[in-house]
């Protein structure tokens, strides 16, 4: 009886903390001091942080689907731009990689904007984060959902697996597909592009023509199709990702040299990635993609951190003028002041990964993650990864999935991958798009073609 209270104690100890479900008068503040997404709608102390309005949902005057979209506050001027010779006065409110960057590079910096919580969704997805407030349940020991649909499945939480889903399930838009190259800058200044080609996404957890009971528990269906360089035309990469154990990760790849699809378990975790020339890792990917089971996590707490945010014109720069020796152009890269969730991530008991030790920075407004730290084995800081939102009104979104990559801080080697600038179409809405389009089968007719 010793021993099985023992490893009862043990277990509840590696297990997530459990944390009481939402009441429905605490779901009630989603519809008065928090937002329809679960964060604070009021202003911060010193009105640095305006309070939530409802966001950017009126695209720009003339705008056509797939055109690249403006910059949306075009005469805005910095408020600050913060260096290796003034970072001690802003400390506080920078992340440790963000830091590193500064004390590696003398020249790099961060230009701060006028904050502006542009972040929307649609009326449906509002409502349906309200409705899964009280009915979602955390489930395979923090590593999946049931019980949501159509919305943020933890708008107010204070656990950090619950958060983590809700990055997974951010609201993102539902039938996307972008053209985007992968460029790669070398410690010595030589930029490269390592892969090009065309994403496409399905979200059919948030798809408007299926319904709670029809929706099979895959959120996510998306496919990479490799069309440059020519060493890599052709390539593909299918995933399908689900809402728990009862729908399991799929992954299959199509390599030209094996003339075939195979399933491809190593794309997650440490893997490193092909599509960044082994730079990046494969969990690093769209900020975070595959399992998180070898890290346990803990909240920090919630910060006001300079972050990237509303960067509609880095994304319209010529790539020379964006990806420059050292670090992206900052003049490009537009920073502001926002609230976000911070999530430690440490390596659990028996489990192996080089990403010793991670900090996840989610914004409060998306539940997107936007900024990570990493540490490797001997507890150096090695990796910081970002994204460059998108603000796509039409949509409407705040797209964190886009213009994201990473800084390797030991090699000095750098990458930026889902970029499209200088390429006719952007970020593209489509019409539904068949489940078939994301099948194995589909995969192998389209590289025999």
């Amino acid at each position: 009886m010793k021993r099985i209270l023992l490893a009862a104690a043990c277990a509840a100890l590696l297990c997530p903390q459990a944390y009481a479900a939402t009441t429905a008068d605490e779901a009630a503040k989603l519809k008065t001091t928090l937002t329809p997404m679960g964060a604070e709608r009021g202003a911060n102390a010193d009105g640095s942080i305006p309070a939530w309005d409802g966001g950017v949902t009126k695209p720009a005057a003339g705008y056509r689907n797939g055109d690249p979209r403006p910059d949306p506050f075009p005469g805005e001027k910095p408020v600050v731009s913060i260096n290796a010779k003034n970072m001690d006065a802003y400390a506080a409110k920078l992340t440790d990689g963000v830091k590193a960057l500064m004390k590696k590079y003398p020249d790099f910096r961060i230009d701060v904007y006028p904050t502006h919580r542009s972040a929307a969704a649609p009326q449906v997805v509002y409502d349906n984060t309200f409705k899964n407030a009280t009915r979602a349940k955390l489930v395979d020991n923090g590593q999946g959902v049931e019980d949501a649909f159509g919305g943020i499945p933890f708008p107010i939480t204070k656990d950090p697996y619950e958060m983590i889903l809700n990055h997974r399930l951010a609201w993102t838009g539902v039938n996307i597909q972008t053209p985007l190259r992968v460029w790669v800058m070398t410690a010595d200044g030589k930029r490269s592009m390592a892969s090009g080609g065309v994403q496409t996404f399905r979200r059919p957890y948030y798809d408007p023509e299926v319904t709670p009971d029809k929706f099979d528990g895959y959120y996510a269906l998306g496919k990479f199709a490799a069309t440059e360089p020519g060493s890599k035309a052709g390539e593909a990469i299918l995933a399908h990702d689900g809402l728990n154990a009862k729908s399991p990760r799929g992954l299959w790849q199509y390599l030209v040299g094996q003339r075939r699809v195979r399933k491809a378990p190593s794309v997650g975790y440490d893997t490193p990635d092909a599509v960044t020339s082994g730079i990046g890792l494969f969990d690093e990917a769209f900020n975070l993609f595959g399992p998180i089971d070898k890290h346990e996590l803990t909240l920090v707490g919630k910060k006001e951190i300079y972050i990237p945010y509303n960067n509609n014109r880095s994304q319209l720069a010529k790539v020379d003028e964006l990806v420059t020796p050292k670090t992206l152009n900052p003049s490009l890269v537009r920073w502001e002041l926002h609230r976000v969730w911070v999530i430690e991530a440490k390596l659990a008991p028996g489990k192996r990964h080089v990403v010793a030790k991670r900090m996840y920075y989610l914004d409060e407004d998306t539940w997107q993650i936007i900024l990570i730290d990493g540490w490797d084995a001997k507890g150096d800081l090695w990796r910081t990864n970002y994204t460059l939102t998108l603000l796509a009104p039409d949509i409407p979104a705040l797209l964190g999935m886009v213009m994201w990559g990473g800084y390797d801080l030991q090699t000095g080697a750098y990458y930026m991958n889902m970029a499209f600038n200088e390429l006719p179409v952007e970020v593209k809405v489509l019409p539904t798009i068949p489940r078939s389009f994301f099948s194995p089968e589909e995969l192998a007719n389209e590289s025999t073609r």
